[in-house]
């Protein structure tokens, strides 16, 4: 069973022990363009940015994906999401997705933007799948170390 928690800013044993799981999972999605544990400290360091995350119920409870999104005023912008290799395409992220939704809505928040890169199908896939549009995009934004850079897609949903 898996359960999506609010990850508790002022609660050492989550800066403590869940961030590091959460940069492990960071570097297991994102490879070389991943954000570091203390990347991710100085980004929960801003009130406005917030984070889920979803553990299982072993009792390890090791964390399987998380989202750290921002909230400014009325709009919000998913600023990282990863789901572990292991536990990709199984409705966790749609499950991310869910809470983030009720979570902004109860904040009476009336947008969510995020950017993807153009090449994850799978991510657009369940974007659109959540009512999210394309509105924009930024050519050549992510670099490779090989190939030519990878557009960036801007979406948007109406909450």
């Amino acid at each position: 069973m898996l359960n999506v928690k609010r990850f508790k800013k002022d609660k050492k044993k989550h800066m403590k022990q869940l961030l590091p799981q959460i940069a492990e999972v960071e570097q297991q999605v994102q490879g070389k363009g991943a954000w570091s544990r203390d990347t991710f400290t100085a980004m929960l360091e801003n009130e406005h940015n917030h984070l889920l995350m979803m553990r299982t119920d072993e009792e390890s409870k090791p964390v399987v994906a998380y989202c750290l999104y921002q909230v400014m005023f009325e709009s919000a912008e998913i600023l990282r999401m990863g789901t572990h290799p292991k536990w990709q395409r199984q409705g966790i992220a749609q499950s991310l997705l869910a809470r983030l939704f009720q979570e902004l809505t109860e904040l009476e928040v009336e947008s969510l933007m995020l950017e993807v890169r153009a090449n994850n199908k799978p991510a657009i896939k369940l974007y659109e799948k959540n009512g999210f549009e394309q509105i924009d995009i930024r050519k050549g934004y992510y670099s490779q170390e090989k190939g030519p850079a990878i557009d960036a897609l801007i979406m948007k949903k109406d909450l």
